[in-house]
């Protein structure tokens, strides 16, 4: 049995809710339990996020009280997965990595928000990874891959289809970690090092890429730990 770990970007979550994608990604998610997946899914605050973010600084609110709303709305988020979902997911959010492994026992889709001040959720899903033994992780973005630089300054950055991690962080290292800021981390890839697990960044907002990544195809971007 394959148990895969999906974080979802703020593109399922803008700040006009759409239910009806909400209910299509779920049924996608339900596909991968029905064909035997074990999943743990981990929701972005999305635009909402976001917004209360810009908000929170704005009246100067810290980077911790950032962190914090956007745990909040990711954990909102998840409920709203988990509703679509129905029955066949855990109806309750952990908040830690001891709850993430007790409800994942259960045989049901687990569906998670942020955990820790400090951490993104790309961070998130690769520490629930880790914690569940998973065969891959999948980061679905709105984005189809990675590349080299920023392909909307520079239309000629070249787009990997396979990086390790080592390089992957150089890359990281290079830009700056502000909450509610999506960028695959330090902080994440590092896990992913670690843990020995392999990664997809994927485009999400065509959800046949997901189920691609799920069978270990060619998709976005794939990354793997560095050999030591």
């Amino acid at each position: 049995m394959v148990s895969l770990v999906v974080k979802l970007g703020g593109f399922l979550f803008p700040s006009k809710l759409n239910p009806g994608k909400l209910k299509a990604y779920a049924e996608t998610l339900a596909l991968l339990h029905e064909e035997g997946y074990r999943l743990v899914i981990v929701s972005g605050g999305g635009e909402t996020s976001r917004r209360y973010i810009e908000a929170l600084r704005k009246l100067g609110g810290s980077e911790a009280l950032c962190d914090e709303a956007g745990i909040m709305v990711s954990r909102l988020n998840a409920r709203l997965l988990i509703a679509a979902l129905g029955r066949k997911a855990f109806p309750a959010v952990p908040t830690s990595l001891e709850e993430l492994r007790a409800y994942f026992s259960h045989g049901l889709i687990v569906v998670m928000g942020g955990l820790t001040p400090g951490h993104s959720t790309a961070a998130v899903g690769a520490l629930a990874a880790e914690a569940v033994n998973a065969d891959f992780y999948i980061i679905a973005t709105d984005v189809d891959g990675i590349y080299s630089e920023d392909p909307k300054v520079n239309p000629k950055a070249e787009r990997f289809e396979e990086v390790a991690t080592d390089r992957l962080l150089q890359m990281a290292l290079k830009g700056k970690v502000w909450a509610g800021g999506y960028q695959l981390d330090p902080l994440a890839i590092k896990i992913i090092e670690r843990a020995g697990i392999t990664a997809y960044f994927i485009d999400g907002r065509n959800r046949e890429n997901l189920l691609k990544a799920s069978l270990g195809g060619k998709v976005g971007t794939k990354i793997v730990p560095a050999k030591k």
